[in-house]
């Protein structure tokens, strides 16, 4: 049986304040299957962010480890992790970060090239991609010509340019008016399923979490169900 694309065992997160140390993650488990699509549900401040960027090896844990496709990732050195994201996990945020002197096709092929693909090549995924997302007439405007729902869509794609295997999304609708928020998230579900991704979306909003194929919550730093 191959191992889960991502697999969370006993990780901790803990940092030092002036108060003392805060303890957000205590010991968490996880795995995600491919195909399905969870829901991290918390309140903010409760380590819903911390939680995605050790998952998605933008932090490393205190404790416990991180497996991508049955591989201890999560302590590797700098360039191994980076090896690992570019190439295995797609990751959403809530406000896109795009880059702004780029075009929506410019930002969809960047990290494809930084990966090694050919400009025409990335060109023409980026296309394809942006496309997908009913984005086709955007292709050459800068993120400061979009829409909020346009950007975000921008944010997916490029999050999707190199075929990962995890994604991993926080709050990416959540700066969205409900009715820009619908259509991205219905695009963003139907894609990770289409697409066979094991995909963690962390949301506020119970409505869309029940759609997804599970809900986990994160409280008192450890995950339950529900």
């Amino acid at each position: 049986m191959s191992s889960p694309p991502l697999e969370l065992r006993g990780v901790a997160r803990r940092y030092s304040t002036e108060a003392g140390t805060l303890e957000v993650l205590r010991g968490v488990d996880m795995a995600l299957q491919a195909g399905e699509v969870v829901a991290l549900v918390a309140p903010s401040g409760t380590g819903k962010s911390t939680l995605l960027h050790v998952a998605g090896l933008l932090e490393r844990p205190d404790g416990g480890e991180v497996l991508v496709e049955g591989r201890a990732a999560g302590t590797l050195g700098d360039d191994a992790r980076t090896e690992i994201r570019r190439s295995t996990i797609g990751f959403v945020y809530q406000f896109h970060h795009l880059l702004p002197e780029f075009t929506a096709a410019e930002n969809v092929m960047l990290p494809q090239m930084a990966a090694g693909v050919g400009r025409s090549k990335a060109a023409e995924r980026a296309k394809d991609l942006l496309g997908t997302f009913g984005l086709a007439a955007r292709l050459d405007h800068r993120p400061g010509k979009l829409s909020g729902g346009e950007q975000q869509r921008v944010a997916i794609a490029r999050a999707l340019a190199n075929a990962p295997r995890v994604l991993l999304a926080d709050e990416p609708t959540g700066n969205l008016d409900a009715a820009t928020a619908e259509l991205v998230f219905a695009e963003l579900l139907n894609e990770a399923r289409h697409r066979g991704l094991a995909a963690l979306i962390a949301t506020h909003n119970n409505e869309l979490a029940s759609r997804m194929d599970r809900v986990v919550t994160l409280r008192n730093g450890v995950l339950v169900p529900g």
